[in-house]
């Protein structure tokens, strides 16, 4: 159920400023209104004022003026604790920090897949080279036409020629599966895939790749049909089919060996994708956005060439 929405004030509430509560607590706590003023960096007098204001917007005392030091009264050391519970709970909002002020915040909109395997496991990297930028990532599903909203940059995947877009990386499509599915069904070459299930997508079809080796078969129609390379990629570690995959997406797998080259390295034929990772321009340039940019062509050429050394690397 949803909390019911805030009701109007009261005509009675009477607020104080911020200026008033953090001079009332600066005062009690130094018990000078001269050391308060200096942590404050006002006057001494500033801090008077401001207190006083407190005291008659509240109708008490809070602080009984001694000699040499100031002492509160019975409702002065009430309130104190109430003060400062709420001055540490604006405190502890990032938005009220400095340093959280000075970041400028960029978000980026990127496909799952890409977010997940490519762009998650550096972001360190980028937190350490650019600690002024705090990046949100959020994700979007293009084949669907569900774009991540109101994002300064965005990385989609699409056709070569996506125009007004920058090309991120190029990757090559060969067929991965799980070791346990190759020690049931070896396969020796791509006419060997008649025999196993073939993980589809409408992603990145079959056609292409069958086309390549010379192969006369239609688009697979048999089994789930799944709109995100991860979720192929998943299902082919799970030993459910052979999946046409990209390599610098399946890097994880190929580390832990629970995915493999379908025919054993050097023998699984790559075919160079007609579609690829772009990145959209940002509509309002900034250095940050610029920064942000040159960092993920970076990452995704890394990427890229790391999966091919993994596929290669496969005994």
């Amino acid at each position: 159920m949803s909390a019911p929405p805030p009701s109007s004030p009261s005509p009675d509430l009477r607020l104080p400023s911020l200026d008033g509560l953090r001079a009332f607590e600066a005062a009690a706590r130094l018990g000078t209104f001269e050391r308060a003023a200096d942590e404050l960096a006002i006057t001494a007098s500033a801090i008077g004022k401001r207190i006083g204001a407190l005291e008659e917007l509240l109708g008490v005392a809070l602080l009984q003026r001694g000699a040499k030091s100031l002492v509160l009264s019975a409702a002065g050391k009430e309130y104190l604790v109430q003060v400062r519970q709420v001055l540490a709970l604006l405190a502890a909002m990032p938005q009220h920090q400095r340093t959280a002020q000075r970041k400028e915040r960029l978000r980026l909109s990127a496909p799952p897949t890409f977010a997940r395997q490519v762009l998650v496991p550096a972001l360190p990297e980028f937190t350490e080279q650019h600690p002024e930028i705090e990046l949100e990532v959020v994700l979007s599903v293009p084949f669907l036409d569900l774009a991540g909203a109101d994002a300064e940059l965005a990385v989609r995947h699409g056709p070569l020629d996506s125009a007004g877009a920058g090309l991120l990386w190029r990757d090559h499509l060969l067929p991965l599966a799980s070791p346990a599915l190759l020690a049931a069904e070896p396969l020796r070459g791509p006419a060997d895939l008649a025999r196993v299930p073939l993980l589809r997508t409408p992603v990145d079809p079959w056609l292409p790749w069958f086309r390549a080796q010379g192969l006369d078969w239609p688009e697979p129609d048999h089994g789930p049909r799944l709109v995100d390379l991860g979720l192929t990629l998943e299902a082919a570690r799970c030993g459910q089919g052979v999946a046409l995959a990209r390599p610098a997406l399946a890097r994880q797998w190929l580390r832990s060996g629970e995915l493999r080259p379908a025919f054993g390295a050097g023998q699984t034929p790559l075919l160079l994708a007609d579609t690829a990772y772009h990145l959209l321009p940002a509509a309002h340039p900034t250095p940050a956005a610029d920064a942000l940019a040159a960092w993920l062509h970076d990452v995704g050429t890394r990427a890229a060439a790391e999966g091919l050394a993994l596929v290669s690397a496969v005994a």
